[in-house]
């Protein structure tokens, strides 16, 4: 169990990378994921492709835990893809680690996935009447089996094909013995950037990837598009019915990397001018203004200069906890948050406060903050959420609970202040979160916070949330 309350983050399922055309690809994709490690922190795997024999190894744990030398030594040759991971109810499994590799008529082929499929049952009954078999209940595999099934001549072709069978969400790395392909789908949720390292083409969940190597950032990957690199270079299709976008309005709010630009937009810049944006709708009369860190701590610094009002460091979060410390009584697990978070009593005490953070999911780690608050002495709590209230699960890569745990679901602005025991809980509104924003509010997929589904869902997904998980024999064993 982690020591932060199940629920009170949404999480992103993970991050992927992809490397092609260095001798070292592998030890570049190990990089790239330790800088990626804040999209999955309980399990890593590369698996790289050396003149069409691939190696893979993949582990539990963070990045620097699964891959030390003895590790990285077989992943050989100039191109190699990689993936962090959350889990979900699930468990954390070594065989739910990805990348997935399989053999068939044509060859072999790996893939690394962010996002999910909403047609992916349906899709899998399908598969089954025609012969196929499956072995575990992952969308993923349904991609693999579409692949395998085409009658197309090209693996290309016979990827498009597969894609063009698919509804949701789905940023792909695929590696095959002689190409690598990066593919968005058409409305371009989950995110996924391209860029340069000398004569290394990288593809990386995020930009902060490419910072860490190193490299270059030359573009988004766009919706839709689909990007292959091989020996005669680089070429990118648009083989999808053009769409709107609808980006993962999220990214910018929590899960992305504050020095990240994602969408085409500085996450940092966005988040602190969400900041603002609360301050000019809900200032509070305060003696300083403190983050919940990290992921508050830019839209704090904006909203302190907006209102005036100081900028204090009133909690202090270790980065020293694992996220798998396993509580075995009530007493201890009442200590998860003072473990990651701890309170400055000179900053606190006699003041009035105001709390920022990037967003409130269950309120029960946000109610333990304002009671910690209480006992270091804050003569007033002032809770500021920089965005709209929780209202919908995610179905589309990103790990939330039953629309009936969201706290903002289920009560009112005046239940949840009490249920905080905050003197004021404010939100940031959803049309002042878009204006932030460079684009469109049509550009960004809002659906946890409005319920509007640019792709339609069924009701009983609506009730509960998909399985993501692929099922896998080989138990992190490294594989020729």
């Amino acid at each position: 169990m982690s020591l932060e309350t199940p629920w009170d983050k949404l999480r992103d399922e993970c991050g992927i990378v992809g490397i092609s055309g260095d001798p070292e690809a592998a030890n570049l994709a190990m990089l790239a994921l330790h800088a990626l490690q804040h999209r999955g922190q309980e399990g890593a795997g590369i698996v790289s492709s050396d003149r069409g024999r691939f190696h893979s190894f993949r582990g539990l744990g963070l990045v620097g835990e699964v891959f030390d030398f003895k590790a990285l030594t077989p992943l050989k040759g100039t191109m190699a893809i990689g993936h962090v991971r959350y889990s979900t109810s699930g468990g954390n499994t070594l065989r739910n680690v990805q990348p997935f590799s399989a053999r068939y008529r044509y060859g072999q082929v790996a893939i690394a996935h962010n996002g999910n499929l909403v047609n992916a049952n349906e899709l899998r009954q399908s598969l089954e009447e025609s012969g196929s078999i499956f072995n575990t209940s992952s969308d993923t595999e349904v991609i693999l089996h579409l692949i395998a099934t085409s009658k197309k001549t090209t693996f290309v072709n016979r990827l498009v094909e597969a894609l063009s069978q698919v509804k949701g969400a789905y940023s792909l790395v695929l590696l095959t013995e002689e190409i690598m392909i990066a593919v968005r789908d058409p409305l371009g949720i989950r995110p996924l950037v391209m860029g340069r390292k000398g004569d290394a083409q990288i593809f990386a969940s995020e930009s902060c990837a490419l910072d860490l190597l190193g490299g270059e950032l030359e573009r988004e990957v766009a919706p839709g598009e689909m990007v292959i690199v091989d020996r005669n270079g680089v070429t990118s299709l648009m083989p999808f019915a053009a769409q709107r976008r609808k980006a993962c309005i999220f990214e910018h709010v929590y899960f992305s990397r504050p020095n990240s630009i994602t969408f085409g937009e500085s996450v940092y810049d966005t988040r602190f001018e969400m900041g603002r944006a609360l301050a000019l709708a809900h200032s509070v009369p305060a003696d300083c203004v403190i983050a919940v860190p990290d992921s508050g701590t830019a839209a704090a610094l904006g909203y302190a200069e907006e209102s005036g009002i100081p900028f204090r460091q009133g909690l202090i979060r270790s980065h020293y906890v694992g996220r798998t410390f396993i509580e075995p009584s009530q007493q201890i697990r009442d200590f998860g948050v003072k473990l990651k978070l701890s309170s400055v009593r000179s900053v606190i005490e006699g003041k009035r406060v105001v709390v920022v953070d990037d967003s409130l999911v269950r309120g029960t780690t946000s109610k333990k903050i304002v009671r910690m608050l209480r006992k270091a002495g804050a003569a007033e709590v002032h809770m500021r959420i920089c965005s709209p209230p929780i209202v919908a699960s995610c179905f589309y890569g990103v790990d939330t609970p039953n629309r009936e745990e969201l706290i903002a679901y289920t009560k009112t602005l005046e239940e949840i202040q009490g249920f905080l025991q905050a003197d004021s809980l404010r939100y940031l509104e959803l049309g002042s979160m878009h204006r932030v924003m460079q684009n469109p509010a049509e550009d960004y997929c809002d659906a946890c916070f409005s319920g509007n589904y640019p792709i339609s869902i069924e009701q009983a997904q609506l009730e509960h949330q998909l399985d993501l998980f692929f099922v896998d024999e080989n138990e992190g064993e490294t594989t020729d």
